[in-house]
């Protein structure tokens, strides 16, 4: 075989042995990582420091909430990007020990990751503040304040009740007791994040009865001028309603603010769910 051949045969061993798993033997096997003590990496800078998260549960009027925000000339408010399902792989054993030496963790990597997705979605915009309100983030709100400790929080309630309502209105052949126990485990995470965070709080309820003042105490906690174009989101794009991206109903497709559905006064609720409510300002009914 010439030299030639030779030194393409030995680069194509080299290329196979760079992307195969490596061979399971005694001699190859990685030390076993510690468990009781897993590394840690320490929060690296950010681009975006103070990002503004919408908790809310489904079906309480948070893609109105976005729409309006997105109005104004300063705020971008992009459909749900639901940040919590997009993950980092260390694919090979020694990949996790390559980002410690870096000071980097598989939550720091994913929080760098998310944090880039914020940053280029706001320089996109060409404007300076980005919401995100996808409300499965309510879920998950511990991990995105240990991710931006200066972030920004909407808290946007509505009667549970109602979530409830529109929920079973929404769903083909609908399981009641999961809807109830859905609807209870936002409400859960809403109330510890009312809590455990300095947060601005509005009802969807306020909001659609008079979204002036609601848009007005929001700007302010934003720290910008309060515009009147935000009550006509209509006239904006904010891009397609998709399922999965948002509400995707006539109602919000319609440009115009409407009234809020109320909740069934005849309707039974779980003791959680009746306390929870009226810990946030509904009545019993």
């Amino acid at each position: 075989m010439s030299a030639i051949g030779k030194g393409l045969k030995r680069r194509g061993r080299l290329m196979a042995q760079a992307v195969s798993p490596p061979r399971r033997n005694l001699d190859g096997m990685p030390a076993p990582r510690p468990t009781e003590d897993p590394y840690v990496a320490p929060r690296a800078p950010r681009l975006v420091d103070s990002p503004v998260f919408i908790l809310s549960s489904v079906r309480s009027g948070s893609t109105l909430l976005r729409v309006l925000l997105n109005s104004h000339s300063r705020i971008r408010a992009p459909h749900e990007m639901h940040l919590r399902t997009l993950h980092v792989h260390l694919a090979r054993d020694f990949t996790a020990d390559a980002m410690e030496a870096l000071e980097l963790d598989k939550d720091e990597l994913e929080h760098v990751l998310w944090d880039r997705v914020l940053h280029l979605e706001l320089d996109r915009s060409g404007k300076d503040i980005i919401v995100d309100k996808t409300p499965p983030n309510t879920l998950i709100w511990p991990r995105l304040h240990r991710c931006w400790p200066n972030a920004r929080y909407i808290l946007l309630l509505r009667h549970p009740g109602a979530v409830v309502a529109s929920l079973t209105d929404r769903r083909t052949d609908p399981d009641h007791e999961e809807i109830r126990a859905e609807v209870l485990g936002y409400s859960e995470k809403l109330e510890e994040a009312r809590h455990n965070l300095d947060t601005h709080v509005i009802t969807y309820e306020d909001l659609t009865a008079d979204p002036e003042l609601t848009t007005r105490g929001l700007c302010e906690y934003l720290g910008v001028p309060w515009e009147s174009a935000m009550l006509d989101y209509g006239k904006k794009d904010h891009g397609a309603f998709r399922p999965k991206l948002g509400d995707w109903s006539e109602t919000i497709k319609s440009g115009k603010i409407q009234s809020a559905r109320q909740a069934d006064p005849t309707a039974e609720l779980p003791p959680r769910l009746t306390e929870l409510a009226r810990a946030w300002g509904y009545s019993a009914d």
